[in-house]
């Protein structure tokens, strides 16, 4: 089966890519490339499968922004994708098991079921003062 994920490119910028779990092929798949700021992986393996004890070694990484997956484990919600200028680049509605992973622009959401969503996010986290800037959208 071919992963279906789907990237929303706007004159060379990569905004967010949209993809269904159940899409999934069997092993390891990364949503995201090496050299975006979040990596978002997903494992798909079969009953009896195990995966080598490890760590994650310590070195200075420069994250000069933050990016965030948002994953619908039940319900539906809209996420909708700006560029910087407020233009919409996408509207996309997400429904359970679907997954948004958005690297660059202005976002936001609207619930239009009861959902549950779980949000990662790279960090650390310096609060919503200096971590954000809340903006209208016309």
């Amino acid at each position: 089966m071919e992963n279906k994920i789907k990237d929303f490119i706007k004159e060379g910028v990569h905004y967010c890519s949209v993809f269904n779990l159940e899409d999934s092929e069997e092993g390891l798949t990364f949503i995201s490339s090496d050299d975006k700021y979040i990596q978002v992986g997903i494992w798909n393996y079969k009953k009896g499968k195990s995966l080598e004890a490890h760590y994650h070694n310590e070195f200075d990484r420069n994250a000069t922004r933050t990016s965030e997956s948002v994953y619908v484990v039940k319900g539906k919600i809209v996420s909708k994708v700006y560029d910087l200028d407020k233009n919409l680049i996408c509207e996309v509605v997400l429904n359970k098991g679907e997954l948004i992973v958005q690297y660059e622009g202005i976002h936001e959401y609207s619930i239009l079921e009861n959902a549950l969503v779980l949000e990662n996010k790279n960090g650390p986290y310096f609060g919503p003062e200096k971590d954000r800037t809340r903006v209208e959208i016309e």
